[in-house]
């Protein structure tokens, strides 16, 4: 049986994302051409970091393998975040809430809508655990209305946000929730989150496991790849608020994109899976990778705002609690019987479609 190996082009477009940056950093490289560079060095980038994370996935086995690309693209992502909080200041104070909504949004209805689309449309009925689906959307609701909604009903302070100690206290309970849900995933009762191999013996034939060696060049390239990834992402968000400002779009939107640069791999990543009849590490990923979304960044971006001295407007407005409520009721129904059609992803895309729509169009 032949090894696995990583082909040339998943190290080079990595390399080439680094070289575009340093272009930009040091060779005084600007203006709308070299944003367009950027803009593909980084969707290579992108298409390399799915590569390397599926290698690690098959390696490791399910569910740690979800768990490592969940992990490491939000670390990425709260990274971003806070390096854009600390350049914009108070500006940026409703940043994290707005690019928090975003992914929950692009997760619950875009990726596992799209999923369970494609699923359909491949495979007519899929199935999965509904265990360890029940037990991420239980959480998942949890942290939303705790970090999301509840900020503006609270009266400490005026506004909708958190005062020092609720604050400390959201954060720590966001991390503490978390930890528990990843030991539940990974140790108490992984069976939960385990694929039913009998049931797609039929449509996914297990290819060779990589080596060791060849897993962890993967484990490194794809932290440089999200890292590039990320850098890249920052890199053109100057150029993107210029152009939003230039159409007139909310400052919201800026929370879209960041979420969107972010999740890309994730979202191709479950999209192959789901198309291999792999729904449950479809599931396993993009609910994964909401619930970090959330529990690592209230944390990360309570500290700044804590240090900084400066507000974190967390409370989400009136239209957004409605749809963030809606996209957790659908993904309840739709995900509570253990098996899936093209109705219910159609359904979520419809809710992301209104989401984005009613973003651009207050």
């Amino acid at each position: 049986m032949a090894a696995v190996r990583n082909p040339p082009w998943t190290w080079i477009a990595p390399a080439a994302g680094w070289v575009a940056l340093a272009g930009a950093w040091y060779g005084g490289l600007g203006g709308n051409a070299y944003a367009l560079v950027l803009a593909a060095v980084l969707v290579a980038g992108v298409i390399a970091a799915v590569h390397h994370a599926e290698v690690i996935a098959h390696r490791v086995g399910e569910p740690f393998g979800t768990l490592v690309l969940a992990l490491a693209v939000t670390v990425i992502e709260v990274a971003l975040i806070v390096s854009l909080m600390i350049e914009g200041g108070p500006a940026a104070a409703a940043l994290a809430r707005d690019t928090i909504l975003a992914a929950v949004m692009i997760i619950l209805n875009g990726i596992v809508g799209v999923c369970l689309l494609v699923g359909g449309v491949h495979h007519r009925e899929q199935a999965f655990d509904t265990r360890g689906v029940s037990s991420a959307l239980a959480v998942l609701a949890t942290l939303s209305v705790v970090t999301l909604i509840l900020p503006n009903f609270t009266t400490s302070t005026a506004g909708p946000t958190y005062a020092p100690g609720q604050l400390i206290n959201i954060a720590a309970v966001s991390l503490v929730l978390y930890l528990l849900f990843v030991f539940v995933q990974t140790v108490r009762h992984r069976e939960y989150f385990l694929p039913d191999d009998a049931a797609q013996a039929d449509d996914h034939v297990p290819a060779p496991r990589p080596s060791g060696r060849t897993t962890l060049a993967s484990l490194a390239l794809l932290l440089v790849a999200l890292g590039a990834v990320v850098l890249l992402g920052k890199g053109l968000t100057p150029t993107l608020e210029q152009l939003l400002q230039a159409a007139g779009a909310p400052r919201a939107v800026v929370g879209i994109l960041i979420a969107g640069i972010v999740l890309a791999p994730e979202s191709v990543a479950a999209y192959r899976a789901a198309r291999a009849n792999r729904l449950q590490s479809s599931l396993n990923l993009a609910l994964g990778s909401a619930l970090a979304s959330i529990a690592l960044t209230i944390p990360a971006v309570a500290v700044v705002s804590l240090v900084a001295g400066w507000p974190l407007i967390l409370g989400l407005e009136a239209k957004s609690m409605v749809l963030l409520g809606l996209s957790l009721v659908v993904a309840t129904l739709a995900l509570s019987t253990g098996r899936t059609t093209v109705l219910q992803g159609a359904v979520h895309l419809v809710i992301l479609v209104v989401y984005l729509v009613t973003t651009l169009i207050p």
